[in-house]
């Protein structure tokens, strides 16, 4: 077979068709660069270089859009160390009702923005495609208060739904600016779509309606649209069914697995490392764990990722073991 080009090789994948081989990337937080867009476009480019990396899935740092809303956070900008919270935004069920619709070019968001911009910039016309990172409505919600959230979202639903609204209008806002950057599509991830946190019926009320306004807004418009199903008693088969065409979850250490998960949905998925266990293992001990990730999966509609960010502490010879991994497989 021919040798494709990177975004040749996304696509097929994503079209379930044959790829020359299995397409490869790696994300993991840079938060030494993330408050500078301009530097963090060039570290990201940098590593998909190193690395080979058949795509980039940008790195905002993960508060982003709870910190236009009042998130107070702690920057460390070291290598070690991520963005934490310091200070929740919410703390009284009344202040729900106090958020706005923003522009998508405002505060932080506006940071994303340039990243993006940034690096349709500064890739020059090379053909690597590039997906920004979006949280759900409700995760974002979630970051703003913390747990509180779903005490409030039962008590006062009605308080919820009006600040559900206009974090809803502020991320279509971003996600419009961010196709006119050149983004390829969407990292979608939804850290509240978990029966720890909700019941189905509350999250098709509270997750659901917000999610899908979101994805609507681009779901027709970029070509790689990915959903991120977080933790570990995750609602699967509901986000599996959103109109994006690819998933990504801890395949590797939560149900489904990927065989099970080829039984449920026909979308390309995206996984087969486990990121915890990557940063403790031997480079030969992550070739075989390749290995065994695209035989259980099979190579069409598979690209081979973490199935969240990657460990900080994670040695670069075990992301050289991976993506040598690919391969031949």
């Amino acid at each position: 077979m021919n040798k494709m080009t990177k975004k040749e090789r996304v696509i097929a994948a994503i079209n379930k068709k044959e790829v020359d081989r299995v397409p490869f990337s790696i994300w993991y937080h840079i938060p030494q660069v993330d408050q500078d867009p301009v530097q963090l476009a060039e570290v990201q480019i940098e590593q998909a270089h190193c690395y080979d990396l058949d795509f980039i899935k940008m790195m905002p740092f993960g508060n982003y859009g709870a910190h236009d809303y009042g998130l107070s956070c702690t920057f460390f900008c070291t290598e070690t160390q991520p963005v934490l919270e310091r200070k929740f935004a919410i703390d009284d069920v009344k202040e729900w009702t106090e958020l706005e619709p923003l522009p998508g070019y405002f505060g932080s968001h506006g940071k994303q923005l340039m990243l993006a911009r940034q690096l349709q910039k500064q890739l020059k016309g090379e053909e690597i495609p590039y997906v920004q990172t979006i949280f759900s409505p409700l995760t974002t919600a979630k970051k703003l208060a913390g747990p509180r959230v779903f005490e409030d979202m039962r008590s006062h639903p009605e308080y919820l739904h009006q600040a559900l609204a206009a974090i809803t209008e502020t991320t279509i806002n971003f996600v419009k600016l961010n196709i006119e950057a050149g983004v390829a599509g969407f990292f979608f991830a939804t850290q509240c779509a978990n029966k720890e946190w909700v019941t189905e019926a509350e999250y098709d009320e509270f997750g659901v309606k917000y999610d899908l306004q979101v994805i609507n807004a681009y779901k027709d418009i970029t070509y790689f649209n990915i959903a991120h199903i977080h933790g570990d008693n995750t609602m699967f088969e509901k986000v599996a069914s959103y109109p994006c065409n690819c998933i990504n979850w801890h395949d590797r250490w939560v149900s489904p697995s990927m065989p099970e998960a080829r039984k449920i949905s026909d979308k390309c998925f995206l996984g087969g490392i486990n990121e915890k266990w990557l940063s403790k293992a031997k480079p030969e001990e992550v070739r075989e764990h390749i290995r065994e990730a695209v035989l259980a999966a099979g190579r069409t509609g598979l690209m081979v990722t973490p199935g969240c960010v990657a460990e900080l502490s994670t040695p670069a010879v075990n992301f050289y073991a991976a993506r040598t991994a690919v391969e031949g497989l």
